[in-house]
């Protein structure tokens, strides 16, 4: 008996930091399961000073959660990647890294090695996510119907916003859709006390410098400069000798040059990542050039390309005019002093939209614009990669899918492969549990009901809480969502599965000290 015990205590320190991650993981993903599926609800989020963000977005509520456990912040990284590859999902993706932690940790509390569970989760989380690949449905056409229910859906149900992204999709097309480097959800912006459009082009958040007395920029020419519009400054040091003045008065003159030539050049945009000069915003403002210093570098890159722009530096200003002329893109600018946004548009470049969601105040505005862009997000990925049936269907028939492999499987990694299909389980069920009902009884009668149909489709209609296709019903959701979220689930679960124990890291101070060696 007292054998028995010391061998229990022994283990349950062998296993102390595996017990306190997993139960760090599980707290973290209570606090956005309960918004995954149609009937998820909403999550208040309070800051220090009062301000309050009422969001059903997953990646939303981890950013701005004080999370301070090591091994939760693991979880909020997979969100983060979620959000980098696909831009949607993460709420999936949460739910089933927190699964597959839950139930590798059950494992290897019964006696399986470590080493063997995260073999079999590494090889369950490959052959879902090619099972599930296997069965995504391609997207042929933008005018596709099921592009608007994926819009839909992702959108949580708006379907005004919806419509707009699908609008913004189709302007944009499949082509611009497809590239990698182009991300579709950064065309929405929020625009509070204004009305909803979709704009064919750019809408920048920003203030002209000095553009005071008109809305148009005077010419079509666009550069993009990777630093300050000012002329060349000295050392200060030489500007208090006369030759250094001079030195000063001349690269001042050079600089009204340069301006000038801009002006003859027809440029009507300048775009800076820096600040710009008291006279050379006088001299664009009196010519109708349009300056945005300190524009961010996203919105540079999509000005960049949008107007096919080359982004030079300063020096590029002293280059004879027709190089200089090159590197100018094309796009015609005007300022809305009301709504505070700079609305670019005839492009040279590549293709370009604007979804400007409107709210009537700015945290509506904010809220609605992430919901808009979770929708844009998922179609962008549905035509890159497809759809599968959603509400859990999909994941739920790669559950069955390994456990038909654990069947014939040999070895210890079985386990592990056992763990991921019961994870896979989860999105069903947490469903169900949003909706009221039972997910224990609905996650059997959804598994008995594939089995019998061999269909991949089937999930619980949360309306009526019976067996349906989702298909039929038009539930459905991006192919890479899913992918996505499985294989980096795998991942973290693999990577807290792995940690033995866990040691504060001395400071860098106490490094730098190096004379004392205590235990």
């Amino acid at each position: 008996m007292e054998a028995t015990k010391a061998g229990g205590r022994d283990g349950d320190e062998r296993h102390a930091a595996l017990m306190n991650n997993a139960s760090a993981i599980r707290a973290v993903c209570s606090a956005v399961e309960g918004t995954l599926g149609p009937k998820g609800l909403d999550t208040m989020l309070v800051g220090a000073g009062g301000d309050v963000l009422i969001t059903n977005d997953g990646v939303t509520i981890l950013e701005k959660m004080d999370v301070s456990h090591p091994a939760a912040r693991l979880l909020v990284q997979v969100a983060r990647s979620q959000q980098a590859e696909i831009g949607d999902g993460t709420t999936t993706a949460t739910v089933l890294a927190g699964a597959m932690v839950a139930e590798g940790s059950a494992q290897v509390l019964k006696g399986v090695p470590v080493a063997k569970v995260v073999a079999g989760i590494e090889e369950g989380a490959r052959l879902a996510a090619e099972f599930i690949a296997a069965s995504a449905v391609s997207i042929e056409s933008l005018d596709d119907p099921m592009l608007y229910r994926i819009a839909y859906i992702a959108g949580r149900e708006h379907a005004d916003l919806a419509g707009l992204v699908l609008e913004a999709a189709q302007r944009v097309g499949r082509e611009r859709l497809c590239d990698e480097r182009y991300r579709f959800a950064s065309a929405v912006t929020p625009l509070a006390k204004g009305r909803s459009e979709v704009v064919p082009g750019l809408l920048l958040a920003k203030t002209p410098a000095g553009f005071y007395e008109r809305e148009e920029a005077q010419g079509e020419g666009v550069l993009v400069l990777m630093d300050a519009l000012e002329p060349a400054k000295p050392a200060e040091e030489a500007l208090a000798t006369e030759a250094g003045f001079r030195e000063y008065a001349a690269s001042r003159e050079s600089f009204r040059a340069e301006l000038v030539r801009l002006a003859e050049l027809g440029v009507g945009l300048i775009a800076l990542d820096r600040g710009v000069d008291a006279e050379a915003e006088q001299f664009c403002a009196d010519r109708g050039i349009m300056v945005l210093p300190r524009l961010p570098r996203a919105d540079l890159a999509r000005l960049r390309e949008y107007a096919g722009a080359v982004p030079v530096r300063r020096a590029a200003l002293a280059k004879p005019a027709a190089e200089l002329a090159r590197a100018l893109g094309r796009a015609r600018a005007a300022y809305d002093p009301a709504r505070g946004r700079v609305r670019v548009t005839g492009g040279a470049g590549l293709a370009a939209v604007a979804v400007a969601v409107g709210a009537s105040t700015r945290e509506l505005a904010g809220e609605r614009a992430r919901i808009a862009g979770d929708a844009a997000a998922a179609v962008q990925a549905a035509v890159r990669g497809g759809y599968v049936a959603g509400g859990g269907a999909a994941e739920l028939a790669a559950a069955r899918e390994l456990e038909r492999r654990r069947e014939t499987m040999r070895g210890l990694e079985g386990f592990g492969l056992a763990a991921v299909a019961e994870a896979l389980r989860r999105p069903l069920a947490q469903i169900a549990v949003n909706a009221g009902l039972s997910p224990l009884e609905k996650v059997e009668e959804a598994k008995a009901a594939q089995a019998l149909a061999d269909s991949a489709a089937l999930a619980i209609d949360c309306d009526t809480g019976e067996v349906a296709d989702m298909l039929r019903l038009e539930i459905v959701d991006p192919a890479p969502v899913k992918l996505h979220a499985i294989r980096a689930a795998g991942e973290v679960a693999a990577a807290v599965l792995r940690i033995r124990t866990v040691i504060k890291m001395r400071s860098a101070a106490d490094g730098e000290s190096g004379g004392s060696d205590s235990t």
